[in-house]
């Protein structure tokens, strides 16, 4: 079961989030809340993330670059469909806001590099 870290500042989008990993096989960790949360959690056993860039006026990058470091695949996401170019982030895989099952279908296929087994619920 592959273990998804989710971050985010909004409880009802990364609950909505946890449900959709969880229809499609996920461990989700966390979810953290806060840059600091995330880096709390970033030193597990983790196989990919999904981080909203703007959490609350900071940004996800110095927990995305602790996760880029350690290999970890990375999906930002994102209301304005752009990252700081200064960030280094190449063709970053992108959520974009508002989400939908599919989107976070499609970004976990990218994260992890395959088709996600979906339940029959969905």
């Amino acid at each position: 079961m592959p273990r998804i870290l989710v971050v985010d500042d909004e409880p009802l989008i990364s609950m909505l989030v946890e449900d959709w990993l969880d229809e499609l096989g996920c461990e989700v960790v966390g979810p953290a809340r806060s840059v600091a949360d995330g880096l709390a959690l970033a030193g597990g056993q983790l196989d990919g993330a999904i981080l909203d860039v703007n959490l609350g006026g900071d940004t996800c990058y110095p927990l995305a670059n602790a996760l880029r470091a350690r290999g970890v695949p990375l999906a930002f996401a994102t209301g304005d469909g752009c990252l700081d170019e200064g960030q280094g982030f190449k063709d970053p895989i992108l959520l974009p806001k508002p989400f939908d099952f599919e989107g976070v279908k499609a970004a976990l296929e990218a994260l992890l590099g395959n088709t996600p087994k979906v339940s029959a619920t969905s």
